[in-house]
This record gives C-alpha cells, structure tokens and sequence, in this order.
C-alpha cells in the first residue's frame, strides 16, 4: 500500500494539499511579521517600556515551543489532520482577538496564544506533508510549503504599509491584526477535506481507512473517504510518552541531534537578523516609517526567490550538499552585510536582500531534511523537540547580537554568521556519515541507523 502511495504521479490532490498547508504556514509567518511592525507603533501609543517590548516577544516564542512540543506529542497520538486543524483555530482565534486587546495583559496573553498555534503548525504540517507526498517529490513539495512563509511575509508587510498609510497608527494596528485573524480562519475551509496521512493510520492499524485515502488520493479527489473502519492486520504502534521521548534518543539519536542544531542555527540566525535590523542598522538610514514595510517587501522578495530556488534543487541534487551550502553561504553573507552595513541606504538594501535569500533557502532546505528523517509514529515529535530546542536559539540570538553590538555592527553580524556556522558544521558532518534521503521512501530512511 505505502509502495503504491509513493508511485501515484503528481495530481491535484498534492496540489490542493500543498496550498492548503503553505497557506496556512504562510499566515504563521504573516504573525511573524506583524508582530515586529506593530511593536514598533505600540511602543509609544502604550508608553511601553524595552522590557515590556521584549516580554510580547518571550511570550510569542514560549507559545511556540510549548505548542511544537506538546501538539507534536499530540499529532503522533490523534494524528495530523486534527493537529492542523486545531492550530489554525488557535492561531487565527487568538491573532483576531488581539485586535480587541484592551491592554498590555491581554495582549501578551493572545500572544503567547498565537504562539501555540504556530508551534503546532510547525509539527503538524511537516509531518503530514513528508507523509502524504510521493518520495520522488517530496523534496519539492514540502519546501514549496516552506514557501509560503515569504509570501505571508510579504502580505504581512504590503497590508501593513496599507494600513498604516491610509489609517491612524492607533487603529490600523487593530484592523491588521484583524485581517490576519480572519484570513488564517479562512484557511480552515480549504483544509477541512485534507485527509489524515495514511501513514500515521497503518501505524494505529486501520488499515482499511488508510486504504481508502490512498484510493482518493490515486483518484486526485482530496473527499475523505468513509472511515471509521478498523483491521487487524496491522498491529498498532501504542504511544507512550516518556517511551517515545525514550525512543527518540535513543534509537533516532543522530536524526534528533541533526534536527535540533540544525533550527537552533537557523532560528537564532535568522530571527537575530530581524532583531538586529530595527535596532542597529535602520536607524542609520533614515527611513520614513511608512517606508519600513517596503523595506521588509524587499527582503521577502529575495527570500522567495531563494526558496523557490531550493525547492527545485532538493529532488535533483540531493539534501546533503544543497543544504550544506545554503548554511555556509548564509555565514559568508552575514560577514559580508558587515562591510555593506556603514555605506548608505542601498548596499544594505542589496545585502539584506541576498542575508533573507540565503537564510530562507537555508530554513527551506533544512526542515524537509530533517522532518523525513524520523520513523512516522514519532515524526511530528522529533519535529516538536527540534523545533522547540530551535527557538531557544532564537531567545538568545537578540541579546547576544545587543551585546556584541556594543562594540559595533560587525561583531554582531559575526554572531549571526556564527549562528549559520554552527548548522554548517552539522551539515557538513551528516554530509559524510549521514543518509542521503532524495528519492527514499520514509519506511526505507526509518531503517537507517540514527
């Protein structure tokens, strides 16, 4: 059956499954967005201190590694569909309710909820899009996915200059939140007819249901078949905690190890990037308020591009040197926007552009790598650790850049090229003892050692 899962040609239901998770991975990073521009308004509408600012971001990413941790546990016990489902309704229930935060208390509150909701997309959705996509396209698929970041990038910073263009600050920050809300709401339309992965169903021993969708998804239909059914043909795999978390350093070790440097880098060095931005290289060149938003248009244009790009070169040349150079590159690039830093609004246009490029080509690359590398009854929770272990690194990227800058642009830019070293250094290491996973089907990568 998973042989005849893996074989069936692209068809539209790997199209309509794919936009339907981007979609909603695309609203996620629109929160991401936001949240910056709308901090930078709050600031002086609630006389908000640094430490208050700083305490809406700890809450956002303590949501997000709470919800990768506990919803990827969740997704390996009640599956993925009602993990994706679920998360949009915490996400786009708490991002609408922000606009009506009354104050500072609520406000991180919703935020810390958002988080939630964000952290177990990240589980979910890598799961389910490593599990229901064909190996030959794997690779593909789950970075066009990966995608769709930059694109609720770009939204988050279009509706944002919009707004804040045609509004007063004190009520456009309300409506974008909004917008956001209803928009991520949306997007449950389109995934309420995504089936569950027929993966995780031969896992649990229901084999009929999971027999069922692979006949839906032959036919190109994203319907849900008649479940319900059950068959004692397969033996299902029970879930435990403390055993899974057992398992998954124990036996997965080398792919846990590999998921978690692999975020932590990414996520410190590119959450520092943006951290870095506002506070020493923007102030520098004068920008109208109004003119940040095309600021960040521009560097979410280079980031699809670079997606875009990896996207194509995951199936072709393979994950090993694709992502291993994607990590390097974004080191030397991060150096290289420290001579382009002090010369004048247009070099630090240029090499924002091309530090996003290959910072999200790099993020693209990597969670595929990573994510397919886990058997499926523990995959979305080996991707809920790495991903929690992730923004531990970007906790620590902003005070670690704020302290380095003290001495001047550079050493902090050294500490986000550090950052991108580190996931170079471990992919350089899976590059010679590690699988090759382009082209293998997940119940082939789960016999591997790791």
């Amino acid at each position: 059956m998973l042989d005849q899962l893996d074989s069936i040609p692209w068809n539209k239901f790997h199209r309509k499954v794919s936009m339907a998770l981007g979609l909603g991975w695309g609203m996620d990073a629109f929160e991401v967005t936001l949240i910056g521009s709308i901090l930078g308004v709050l600031g002086p509408l609630w006389h908000l201190s640094g430490f208050i600012l700083s305490a809406i971001l700890g809450a956002w990413f303590a949501g997000i590694m709470l919800g990768a941790l506990g919803f990827g546990l969740l997704a390996d016990r009640f599956g993925r569909r009602a993990v994706f489902l679920a998360s949009l309704v915490i996400y786009g229930g708490a991002t609408f309710a922000t606009a009506f935060a009354p104050g500072i208390a609520i406000l991180l509150l919703l935020r810390f909820v958002a988080g939630v909701g964000v952290g177990a997309e990240y589980s979910a959705v890598n799961a389910a899009i490593a599990e229901l996509i064909p190996s030959a396209k794997r690779g593909f698929a789950a970075s066009f996915v990966m995608n769709f970041w930059s694109v609720g990038t770009l939204f988050a910073a279009f509706l944002s200059w919009l707004l804040f263009s045609l509004l007063p600050p004190d009520f456009a920050w309300r409506v974008v939140f909004a917008c956001g809300g209803l928009v991520a709401l949306s997007t449950l339309w389109l995934r309420r007819t995504l089936p569950e992965s027929p993966r995780w169903l031969l896992a649990q021993g229901r084999e009929v249901e999971a027999q069922a969708i692979v006949a839906a998804i032959q036919r190109g239909t994203t319907c849900l078949p008649n479940v319900g059914m059950r068959s004692g043909k397969f033996v299902r795999v029970k879930s435990h905690l403390v055993a899974d978390l057992r398992a998954l350093v124990t036996r997965h070790k080398a792919a846990l190890a590999l998921g978690c440097v692999l975020d932590f880098a990414e996520a410190g060095g590119y959450y520092g990037l943006f951290a870095f931005l506002p506070l020493a290289v923007l102030p520098n060149l004068h920008l109208a308020t109004t003119a940040l938003p095309l600021f960040y248009m521009a560097g979410s244009l280079g980031a699809l591009l670079g997606g875009i790009i990896v996207s194509l070169l995951l199936d072709r040349l393979g994950r090993k040197p694709v992502v291993s150079f994607c990590y390097g590159a974004t080191a030397l690039a991060c150096l290289g926007f420290a001579a382009a830093a002090p010369t004048g609004a247009t070099p630090v246009i240029i090499g924002f552009v091309v530090v996003n490029m290959l910072a999200t080509a790099s993020w693209v690359g990597a969670y595929p790598t990573f994510s397919e590398l886990f058997p499926t009854n523990l995959r979305a929770s080996g991707i809920g650790i790495s991903v929690a272990v992730g923004r531990i690194g970007a906790l620590m990227s902003p005070f670690l850049i704020a302290y380095a800058g003290q001495t001047g642009v550079a050493a902090a830019l050294a500490v986000l090229a550090g950052f991108w070293a580190i996931g170079f250094l471990a992919m350089v290491v899976w590059l010679f003892a590690g699988v090759e996973a382009r082209g293998v089907s997940l119940e082939r990568l789960s016999k591997f050692p790791a």
